[in-house]
This record gives C-alpha cells, structure tokens and sequence, in this order.
C-alpha cells in the first residue's frame, strides 16, 4: 500500500513532523505545554500505527518513543516555547526515520520479512 507514492510510515511521520512545524509557528493559538501534549501525542499515535505497519516492529518503536519522549520533556521538563517543541519534534523524527529506514519493511501479508 502506498500514499501519495510513499510508503505509509515515511507519510506518517512527515505528518507528525508538519504538525510540529504548525506548533513551531505559532498558528495553534495554545498555550506551549497544550501544543506540547498534543503534538506528544499525536506522535505516539501516528507511530503506533507507522510501528503496526512495519516489520520489525522495534526500529519504528523506538522512533516513536524517542520522539514522543524528548517532546514530553522539552515540553514539561524545560517549559520551553512551541518554536523549541516543534524543532525537536522534526529533529528528531527526521533524524530517527533516516537512521532506521533500511532497518523495517513494509508489512504485507505474504511478504518476505526484512531481518
């Protein structure tokens, strides 16, 4: 299955990476620990999903808890402003999804697991 020609994970998180941009601007009108909750969320979110849609599961886990985490803490550890939450949201999302791409394959029934 593919969206927009990519696989689902990699549209997943640019998703989750844009929404931390939209934070990162300020066009949400939250406060920065609301715009820090919800993008830690939807971070777990779009990643538990990305991480049922792989094989191996624990490359795209790892992302997503690396992720989530270090938004969690930017944004309730150092009360920092949403610019700040949103550059570590796409830092490391996209930093994590480079590093363990050639680690998962996509899951599909009857495909050969990437191991």
């Amino acid at each position: 299955m593919k969206i927009f020609g990519r696989e689902p994970v990699v549209v997943l998180n640019a998703l989750s990476a844009a929404l931390g941009l939209l934070v990162s601007l300020g066009f949400t009108g939250l406060t920065a620990a609301q715009a820090g909750a919800i993008v830690g969320v939807v971070t777990a979110v779009f990643g538990a999903v990305a991480a049922a849609m792989t094989r191996p599961v624990a490359p795209q886990a790892f992302t997503t808890v690396v992720a989530a985490a270090a938004v969690f803490v930017a944004t309730f550890g150092y009360e920092v402003s949403q610019s700040t939450i949103g550059a570590v949201n796409g830092v490391v999302l996209a930093t994590l999804t480079l590093l363990t791409r050639p680690q998962v394959s996509p899951s599909r029934p009857g495909a050969p697991v990437a191991g």
